[in-house]
């Protein structure tokens, strides 16, 4: 009987030490990852549509805002 390709992983697995299997588990974890298309997330993603309405947002607060991360540019 001809052994299918599982077993001949499994059975090069085993030849391998041990100290060597944390390596080789994030190799197999990433081809994995690569090889099998993830499915996507199902649900009903809401809308963010409305969520500042009625804010007031002042000028000074972009200006603030703009200055703490970007404190290289002169204004």
């Amino acid at each position: 009987m001809q052994s299918t390709y599982k077993e001949k992983i499994l059975k090069e697995i085993e030849s391998i030490p041990n100290d060597r299997m944390p390596k080789l588990y994030r190799v197999i974890h990433l081809l994995v990852s690569e090889l099998i298309p993830q499915t996507k997330k199902t649900g009903n993603r809401g809308s963010l549509k409305g969520v500042w309405k009625g804010s007031q947002v002042d000028e000074s607060l972009f200006i603030e805002a703009k200055k703490s991360l970007f404190p290289y540019e002169s204004h």
